[in-house]
């Protein structure tokens, strides 16, 4: 019946789009007519639709509100979807011609990185891979230059210190070196442990430098010494031995403990120098003396010489210390066995005739001219003996008070037999400060009368004490006692 009311409805419709859009609702209110009474028809089924139709209104301008930007969209994409299924028509045509490229490119790819073979390029990535596994290890390495220069510097700066500090400091940075070394011998291919070992070397040299300058220091004392004699074989164990090729000091500590002589010497003359202003007092009494040899004073003694004999009591004083100070130091850390010390003693007593020696078997010499060094200690109390009779052959004379000089000859016998404790005693070698023309002023007498009162005080000493001295002084071994006409 539905079908038939449709056929009759259906030339009224609009159009046949909308008779198809509207084709299943009107079917479906076609099926529900014949279920209302003709009253309902006639009544309330007008109202029905007019109610229906204003709800449906109210819904449609409702989902417009609420989505009319959806449907702007939705308009706008439908009317490029023709130009835009033709751009993706192009697209896929461009990827399916590109897919043969691609795949040339993968094999390419396979073939070049393949494992088969050697390959310069994997292995560059396989070293990078593994430097960025290991660069925690490497910042490591590279941060020891900087912790060993850290380590020498902060130690130069507590050198003043004789704590523990100090050198727990200095034992670091020999552990670091070392560190370092070993290093080197694992990997001594390696430009990256060349660069940090010659980093460390530059520091290394500085930390030389710096225990150098600490043996010239004031004050030394036993222990420090010993500890930077022990670092300084640490850090240059080449300094223990004159030669590479086996060349070695008969003093046994080799370049060293020559080293340490001299840094000592060193600081003994900047210790004298200070005495610099009592010398110039001194030099103007010389040169007063030299200008006008006659002038005396009514009493028959010099108006000059005060400040000349303090010049050399003090001199004499610093002599006597630092000397001593110095041989018993080499002594104590160098230790030279009983026949090295006998050695070096026939050494200071026959230097002449040993350099006599030394040049007639010059020309037997195949490798090292220098391979019969003396030791160190043998000609050392001679350049120091020689410091002093310099400057008491200079300054002695502008003394002319009896008093005054057989004073500072006492006070130069007592610094000999100080010395002489240690194997250099230079009594002897004072007679040769007062020369055969200067009898008739009665030097030479002063000298004699000096000595000879020294050697009653030693006698008398001896019968005390009961030692059984062999030289004028009381040292028992190791005297310098060359001849000359004035000690005969």
């Amino acid at each position: 019946m539905a079908d038939h009311l449709y056929e009759l409805l259906s030339p009224h419709f609009l159009d046949s789009d909308a008779r198809l859009s509207q084709e299943a609702t009107t079917i479906r209110y076609l099926n529900r007519l014949p279920t209302l009474s003709l009253q309902a028809l006639q009544t309330t089924e007008r109202q029905s639709l007019s109610q229906s139709a204003h709800s449906t209104l109210l819904s449609l301008q409702a989902l417009s509100n609420r989505s009319h930007k959806a449907f702007i969209t939705t308009a706008d994409n439908l009317s490029n979807l023709h130009s835009s299924i033709a751009k993706l028509t192009s697209q896929t045509q461009d990827l399916r011609n590109a897919i043969p490229k691609l795949d040339e490119e993968a094999v390419q790819f396979s073939l070049k990185y393949s494992r088969a073979a050697e390959n310069a390029t994997l292995e560059q990535r396989k070293k990078v891979l593994g430097l960025s596994r290991n660069v925690d290890r490497i910042s490591d390495i590279l941060e020891l230059p900087t912790l060993l220069a850290t380590a020498v510097s902060s130690a130069a700066a507590n050198s003043g210190n004789t704590g523990a500090s100090f050198s727990t400091t200095y034992s670091a940075a020999l552990d670091l070196y070392a560190h370092i070394k070993r290093l080197q011998t694992l990997y001594p291919d390696s430009s990256l442990v060349k660069d940090v070992a010659t980093q460390a070397e530059e520091a290394m040299r500085e930390m030389t430098s710096n225990l150098i300058g600490a043996l010239r220091g004031q004050n030394l004392r036993l222990a420090a010494a010993m500890r930077t004699v022990g670092w300084l074989r640490r850090v240059s164990p080449e300094l223990d031995t004159l030669h590479g090729d086996g060349g070695t000091n008969a003093g046994g500590g080799g370049a060293l403990d020559a080293l340490f002589l001299i840094c000592r010497l060193a600081n003994l003359i900047s210790t004298l120098e200070a005495l610099d202003p009592l010398k110039e007092l001194a030099d103007q009494e010389l040169q007063r003396r030299v200008q006008s040899p006659d002038q005396k004073s009514g009493n028959g003694s010099w108006a000059d010489g005060h400040q000349t004999e303090k010049y050399l009591k003090r001199y004499i004083e610093i002599f006597r210390e630092q000397s001593f100070a110095i041989v018993s130091l080499y002594k104590n850390i160098f230790t030279p066995d009983q026949s090295e010390s006998e050695s070096g003693v026939t050494e200071i007593r026959g230097i002449d005739a040993r350099i006599r020696t030394a040049q007639t078997s010059q020309a037997d010499r195949t490798h090292d001219p220098f391979q019969c060094l003396p030791p160190a200690l043998a000609t050392f109390p001679t350049h120091l003996v020689e410091l002093l009779t310099d400057t008491l052959r200079t300054y002695l004379p502008n003394l002319q008070d009896k008093t005054a000089r057989e004073s500072l000859l006492t006070q130069v016998l007592y610094c000999a037999a100080s010395l002489g404790r240690l194997g250099g005693d230079f009594s002897m070698v004072l007679s040769e400060l007062v020369d055969t023309d200067d009898e008739e002023t009665g030097l030479v007498y002063e000298w004699e009368e000096v000595m000879r009162k020294h050697r009653a005080l030693a006698g008398r000493l001896e019968q005390l004490t009961g030692t059984n001295p062999t030289s004028p002084t009381g040292s028992s071994k190791g005297t310098l006692q060359p001849t000359s006409p004035a000690a005969a």
